[in-house]
């Protein structure tokens, strides 16, 4: 079918545009807005196991009955993969692990509403096909080799290309969930603000929400397994990017980053195309064997942006990418924390001063040491927690300063309670499960399905 051109379809000739198109993400704060995205595991509920995605209680059966909700389906080849309504969708991960990518609103509270709207409606369908949903950062009990995967091409790619690069890059994508925060910038001086805040802080969040200890049911030494996961995925792609910390960083420096990460696909004519370890930079110079004398689209672009994996990212806004899935409180409590930080600016002044002398080996020391020991993690004669307790206070103030109040009067900062009552307790989320574990569950994850579902 013939029709006008696309933009998105339109060769790209001159990474000059890419810079620009990052750049076209510049907002004015009175249009900043909150994108809120979570993960969750399915389970059978009378045998615990992942739901496959085909079968009368798969996954395609559940995504039919959201349809009920207004949710418009999305199919690729003839199979339903995904839906959509209003400036949200519903996506599945490669092991039908069930992904809510929230619309982009003004604050917390309305944040919250979608999201417990989204978990009723997965619930009330869930319920009539016996399956459950659980918040968690990985999946506490089945082995990898025991995980469904869903019809979804680029995952196909993936997955053949992952074990290449690093031993745990399957987990990454069979086994894992998060929650994640995705914020806007006012200019390319405040998105490099922004970013190296929320890069220098994201060990905080992840000790903040780790709930992840245990594997194939028993526990595996850690609290964010998810987190570590990522230490042994792919290098070329993940980690803590220092040269924000550079002089002289901006959108161009991280598209020169973005063209150093090696491909996975460019999806031509309905189909996934392998490009898997390919250069993006022969890519704009007409020079990829498999496409001879073509160039790449925007649409390839955006989609190569969604396959670097820092733990902040960078597309028209930043994406926070350091939490573990958790409970429904959790998942309105990511946001809250990210936005008090980085949407008020005396906020956003106080984080910068917080993190503004960490060196190189202490951001790294942070983000490597916070998976296995949370809180506890020792820094600079004290803990972690004790910066946590600093960074849950100047949210707190940013968010109050803020002032956006739901109709009993409280400010978005009421989302903070449950991060708050961890840190002052000095316990993680997977502590208070491992707990559980060696004491009242007997020595068994199964509990956690029942005690810890939505």
């Amino acid at each position: 079918m013939s029709g006008p051109s696309n933009a998105k379809d339109e060769p790209l000739t001159d990474h000059r545009v890419l810079v620009d198109y990052l750049a076209t993400g510049s907002r004015p704060p009175q249009d900043w807005r909150i994108g809120t995205e979570h993960e969750k595991f399915g389970f059978r509920l009378d045998d615990l196991r992942p739901p496959a995605w085909d079968g009368e209680r798969g996954i395609e059966a559940l995504l039919r009955g959201l349809t009920r909700f207004g949710w418009e389906p999305y199919e690729e080849h003839g199979k339903l993969i995904a839906l959509a309504k209003a400036g949200a969708s519903v996506t599945l991960e490669p092991a039908g692990q069930l992904e809510l990518s929230g619309a982009m609103l003004e604050n917390i509270h309305d944040t919250c509403c979608e999201t417990m709207t989204h978990l009723r409606e997965v619930k009330a369908v869930g319920d009539e096909l016996g399956l459950g949903f659980l918040g968690m950062g990985f999946q506490p009990k089945w082995r990898r080799e025991e995980m469904p995967w869903m019809p979804k091409g680029r995952y196909k790619i993936m997955r053949e290309y992952m074990p290449k690069r690093g031993k745990l890059g399957l987990d990454m994508m069979t086994r894992t969930c998060t929650v994640q925060v995705n914020l806007d910038f006012a200019n390319e001086a405040d998105m490099v603000k922004k970013f190296r805040v929320s890069l220098a802080l994201q060990p905080i969040a992840t000790a903040l929400f780790a709930d992840s200890p245990f594997t194939d049911g028993k526990p595996n030494g850690y609290l964010s397994y998810r987190s570590h996961i990522w230490t042994d995925t792919d290098p070329d792609r993940t980690g803590m990017l220092d040269f924000v910390f550079e002089d002289g960083f901006g959108f161009e420096r991280y598209v020169d980053y973005l063209l150093d990460v090696p491909m996975y696909f460019s999806y031509r004519n309905g189909e996934y195309l392998d490009l898997a370890g390919r250069s993006f930079r022969k890519f704009l110079r007409g020079e990829l064997d498999e496409l001879p004398g073509q160039l790449p689209t925007m649409r390839d672009w955006a989609d190569h942006m969604t396959t670097a994996f820092p733990e902040v990212r960078l597309k028209k806004y930043l994406e926070m990418r350091g939490a573990d899935g958790g409970p429904w409180n959790r998942l309105c409590a990511l946001p809250a924390f990210w936005t008090g930080l980085l949407y008020d600016d005396a906020a956003l002044d106080a984080a910068w001063d917080l993190v503004k002398d960490f060196s190189r080996e202490e951001r790294h020391a942070l983000r490597d040491g916070v998976p296995k020991h949370g809180f506890k993690l020792p820094f600079r004669g004290a803990t972690l927690r004790e910066l946590a307790l600093e960074a849950l206070k100047i949210s707190g103030q940013g968010l109050a300063r803020r002032n956006r109040l739901n109709k009993s009067g409280a400010s978005e900062a009421v989302f903070l309670e449950p991060l708050l009552e961890f840190a002052l307790a000095n316990e993680t989320p997977a502590e208070r499960k491992l707990a559980l574990f060696h004491g009242a569950w007997g020595g068994s994850v199964d509990p956690v399905f029942r005690e810890f579902a939505y």
